[in-house]
């Protein structure tokens, strides 16, 4: 039984398609890597299933519950861009993602003292427990980045969605994000929907990589017809050939 499914969703801005008879079921748990060209979609998709955007078309169920009308703490999101709160420091940071999870939005006496031991246990994990109470402004763009991920983990959700969330990391610290994300994703059993232009990356850390692209293509009005998942590969299978994937579509290695 699928836990995540999408149903011939179609998404139209101003009369024109972006997605496209939209068909997927994901199982609990898996790690759903998503590549194709600038403009296809990709990004969309991702905000459809964060329920901040409704189809035009079609339906996103969890786990069998109804459509999402607005985004809910089940949801966790990474988009390409750091998104920390300001005013809060780094452990807060992370205390907030818990704290609205709760639903009451605040915590205190003892909770407040056991979410900040498990803040700065994942602070550990991520590397930034010895900038702990500074502010995001004093940190790098890819120490803001690293805060903006453990935030999202933090709260556990039942599905993360990733948008390019390691394009701001060196390489070493990337390979570390992907080895925590692996390890964290085991533990908790999260079902994983990344966008990514790397394809060496989607790859590497999905079970499956979901290619979106339009086969229907207007050279007189390339904006004509929405795209769609061209492509559902196991990327469990170490035969599926992605360097043929890559001469199909060599557009996939850029945005």
């Amino acid at each position: 039984m699928s836990f995540v499914s999408v149903t011939d969703v179609w998404q139209e801005y101003d009369g024109r398609s972006i997605l496209e008879k939209v068909n997927v079921a994901v199982k609990e748990g898996e790690f759903i890597s998503i590549v194709g060209a600038s403009g296809c979609g990709k990004s969309t998709f991702l905000r459809m299933l964060l329920a901040d955007e409704r189809p035009t078309r079609g339906e996103i169920r969890i786990d069998g519950g109804p459509p999402a009308t607005e985004p809910n703490p089940e949801r966790g999101v990474v988009f390409q861009r750091y998104s920390v709160f300001p005013h809060l420091t780094v452990r807060e940071n992370l205390m907030a993602g818990e704290a609205f999870k709760s639903g009451f939005g605040r915590l205190r006496g003892s909770s407040r003292k056991a979410a900040s031991e498990r803040a700065d246990a994942m602070l550990a994990r991520i590397g930034l427990n010895h900038v702990a109470d500074q502010y995001p402004a004093s940190l790098s763009g890819g120490m803001q980045q690293r805060l903006a991920i453990g935030q999202a983990l933090t709260a556990k959700p039942r599905v993360l969605l990733l948008d390019e969330p390691f394009g701001a990391l060196d390489p070493g610290t990337r390979i570390a994000m992907h080895g925590f994300l692996t390890e964290l994703q085991a533990e908790t059993n999260m079902t994983v929907f990344m966008v990514s232009h790397d394809i060496e990356e989607a790859f590497k850390l999905g079970d499956r990589v979901l290619v979106f692209d339009k086969p229907r293509w207007d050279p007189h009005d390339p904006g004509l017809y929405g795209a769609t998942i061209t492509y559902d590969f196991d990327a469990r299978d170490q035969g599926v050939p992605f360097q043929h994937l890559l001469d199909q579509y060599p557009s996939l290695m850029g945005d």
